[in-house]
């Protein structure tokens, strides 16, 4: 195989335009084509509609469903659009910044499958007596969509490894839990008439504001609540909700037949999403009368949580050499693998800071420190 670097590899990467509204097959074939060899099978997952692809790819021994060792590290392949005109350079062209390499997705997370991608390339896949596994997924940024369609979809995803590195950024400190995303949607119908008469239409947006008020009150009073998990989330212990956005309408003189809004829920670890869709739905049901809205599920990110004892959580902290955080608000896939008995650490290169904005950047130091991290892993674990 060609001699390609870390940098080399991210160049190639950053430059597959996966933003989500996009296909991704095309970086999933790359990276298939960079690790093809004997010892490495690899298997695209396509999407229902197989325009995407998740891509699971097992290196070393085939996994045994009954043990379930060895070890999974995963990453998203989709990228947030790059639109912001105050970018410095090409968003898909990887640029050197001095410390750092700047493109969309460096950070969120190429970078971290740049790394992978290296070192499964330098690996003898006859050396591991555990299976080396990734999981590659599509449309993270959209809701964990890939994620969640392979634990739903594809019946070897309970015969992988149960320890699981999630390479989401985070400055490489292990992150033992993460809030969950739950996406809502209310929608109330009238009927159109000319705004001079008015009492032959019925008005969709005025009960949309009752629900803004009710929901404002619950809101507050959810914001007010502590729960088991409170006190690792630092400024925000609380299940934090978003009334997000608003539409409806067509003109100024047309009494408005439809109106939206959409809502999004960060739940705490060891909470689920049907009790909060509960909440959500009898707080309109009050406010607005039953038969008077629809309330649907747009999207449901779980939350996830290792025990702050986890051997594994150890075994991570000390391959990076740095100590565990408590827990992060972001969603990430970590929530549906878990699902299916893995258990994740969220640790990679960058800062979650930086992602999702104009001029995203990973430092050169991350990405060295990155593979660092990973063969001592592998050297600790699977050889």
């Amino acid at each position: 195989m060609p001699n390609l670097t870390i940098p080399d590899l991210l160049r190639r990467f950053v430059a597959f335009d996966t933003v989500s509204r996009n296909s991704n097959r095309a970086l999933a074939d790359d990276i298939s084509s960079l690790l093809d060899r004997p010892g490495v099978t690899i298997t695209p997952v396509p999407s229902p509609d197989g325009q995407k692809a998740n891509l699971v790819v097992v290196i070393g021994p085939e996994p045994d469903p009954v043990t379930r060792d060895g070890l999974v590290l995963s990453g998203h392949m989709d990228v947030v659009p790059a639109d912001e005109p105050d970018w410095s350079s090409d968003p898909f062209t990887l640029t050197d910044s001095g410390s750092t390499w700047t493109g969309r997705g460096t950070a969120d997370m190429k970078g971290f499958l740049a790394v992978v991608v290296h070192r499964v390339r330098a690996l003898d896949p006859s050396t591991l007596q555990q299976p080396l596994v990734l999981i590659f997924t599509y449309d993270e940024e959209l809701g964990t969509l890939g994620a969640h369609d392979l634990v739903q979809r594809w019946p070897r995803v309970s015969h992988l490894p149960r320890t699981a590195i999630i390479g989401e950024p985070t400055s490489l400190h292990p992150v033992r839990m993460h809030k969950g995303h739950l996406k809502l949607r209310v929608q109330t119908s009238g009927i159109p008439a000319h705004s001079g008469y008015p009492h032959l239409g019925r008005n969709a947006i005025e009960p949309i504001g009752r629900a803004i008020t009710a929901l404002t009150a619950l809101r507050k009073a959810i914001e007010a609540e502590r729960h088991e998990t409170s006190d690792s989330f630092g400024a925000v212990p609380f299940v934090a909700m978003n009334l997000a956005t608003v539409a409806g309408g067509t003109a100024v003189n047309i009494v408005p037949d439809h109106a939206t809004l959409d809502i999004g829920i960060r739940l705490l670890p060891r909470m689920t999403s049907g009790t909060m869709i509960d909440r959500v739905n009898d707080t309109l049901a009050d406010a607005l009368g039953v038969d008077q809205y629809t309330l649907e599920m747009l999207g449901d990110s779980p939350p996830m949580m290792v025990p702050d004892d986890s051997e594994f959580l150890g075994r991570v902290s000390r391959a990076a050499k740095l100590a565990p955080v408590e827990s992060v608000s972001f969603a990430t896939d970590a929530g549906w693998f878990q699902t299916v008995g893995m258990e994740c650490v969220i640790c990679g290169p960058g800062s979650i800071e930086v992602a999702h904005k104009p001029n995203e950047y990973v430092p050169k130091n991350d990405l060295a420190a990155t593979e660092v991290m990973l063969t001592r892993l592998l050297n600790d674990s699977l050889t």
